[in-house]
């Protein structure tokens, strides 16, 4: 294979919206992929203007996604895109995704991943089928800091696990936003394109993604209270769940998006029998290490500190005091899709730091979080579920 930049399109991520412009930064971050289409808007007037916007050729701005798929696979292997990002409301996830990989076309989605856990299941199976690469942007699990905590945890620093709290608040839908102009909150806040869950959808899914990759263990139950604190809201926005995971480990799962004064305030503490560590992500490069008897231990994230482990080191980009952020973070995930994928075209296997993504099963895993929270939480007094399959 001749060394090139992969070729990106786009689903959604218009210039109407916010979330396709830090997707886009990321994914061009470190050179190695260029935007050569796209369908970035439902309104084909904005899908234009955005594609101008961008610097698109006019020719590969397309009015529908079908069409870009189809003008696409008439191109040439070199010419037509190699994966698409899809950044749309949760109800058109799966369509384009299904249509990229039924094209041959690896595919980077926003989480969650469908509007259902039966549409997640289809995509798990074809990507099983096809052996084609899709990534899940839970972009928390791309800050060097997690991984650092992560590498830790599985090496012994805290001991045997035993609690995690995870927690998620947000302000931002403390009033009905989602009736006026301007702002995203409409279909996040509409059950027709988010899917069963609102709050617990779109940020609870993060806090459980959180526990999971950073303790390498899986929720088994949960027991959850769902929220709608604000009237007329048809969705919940606010709940807590426990949760019981692999190896006797016991965790608490809150997430809100009526937390009055919270911006993006997500944030993990995990204790063992030896100690505790905790990560702040509006302080994203340190991490706050406790144990019985000694003083707090603050550990510095940066690409000069000898200290840190593998995987964090191969995500940094800059020397200690330079904080890297969301942004960064976004881009370790783009950067390390894009490695596997230059890697599988080259029928060369991928590393281990390479395939450290989120990817089709943390979807499935996801869909199954939201199924069953949105069970328990709505249900006649809060009951245990087992993971629904």
């Amino acid at each position: 294979m001749e060394k090139r930049r992969l070729k990106m399109g786009m689903v959604g991520g218009g210039i109407t919206g916010f979330i396709g412009a830090i997707h886009l930064r990321a994914a061009l971050m470190e050179n190695m992929v260029e935007l050569v289409c796209g369908c970035f808007s439902s309104n084909p007037e904005v899908s234009k203007e955005s594609g101008r916007f961008y610097f698109v050729p006019e020719n590969r701005i397309y009015s529908t996604y079908q069409e870009m798929f189809e003008k696409e696979m008439e191109l040439s292997e070199d010419e037509r895109m190699d994966f698409v990002v899809i950044v749309t409301p949760n109800k058109y996830h799966f369509e384009p995704a299904m249509m990229a990989l039924e094209s041959g076309i690896h595919v980077v989605l926003d989480k969650p991943m469908t509007f259902s856990l039966e549409e997640a299941k289809a995509l798990q199976k074809k990507v099983e089928e096809t052996g084609l690469v899709l990534a899940l942007t839970h972009v928390y699990s791309g800050y060097p800091a997690v991984k650092e905590m992560r590498a830790r945890i599985a090496a012994g620093e805290l001991g045997k696990l035993r609690r995690v709290y995870v927690e998620y608040p947000q302000g931002w839908l403390a009033e009905r936003i989602e009736l006026l102009e301007g702002n995203n909150a409409g279909w996040r806040t509409d059950p027709k394109f988010s899917g069963k869950a609102g709050c617990m959808g779109d940020i609870g899914t993060h806090a459980w993604h959180l526990c999971e990759y950073v303790t390498g263990l899986k929720v088994e139950e949960l027991c959850a209270e769902l929220n709608t604190f604000v009237p007329g809201r048809p969705i919940d926005d606010d709940g807590a769940a426990m949760m019981r995971m692999e190896q006797g480990v016991r965790a608490l799962l809150s997430a809100s998006q009526v937390a009055v004064g919270e911006a993006n305030n997500i944030n993990i503490r995990v204790y063992g029998e030896k100690g505790g560590m905790k990560w702040v992500q509006e302080h994203p490069n340190q991490l706050f290490l406790k144990r019985a008897g000694s003083p707090e231990e603050v550990i510095h994230i940066g690409g000069n500190h000898p200290y840190l482990g593998k995987k964090a080191q191969w995500n940094m980009r800059t020397p200690g005091g330079h904080p890297e952020g969301f942004i960064e973070a976004f881009a370790n995930i783009y950067r390390n899709f894009t490695l596997t994928v230059m890697a599988k075209m080259k029928g060369e296997e991928p590393s281990s730091e390479m395939l450290d993504f989120p990817n089709v099963y943390d979807g499935v895993r996801g869909m199954q979080f939201i199924e069953t929270i949105v069970e328990s939480g709505w249900s006649d007094g809060s009951k245990w579920l087992k993971w629904i399959e």
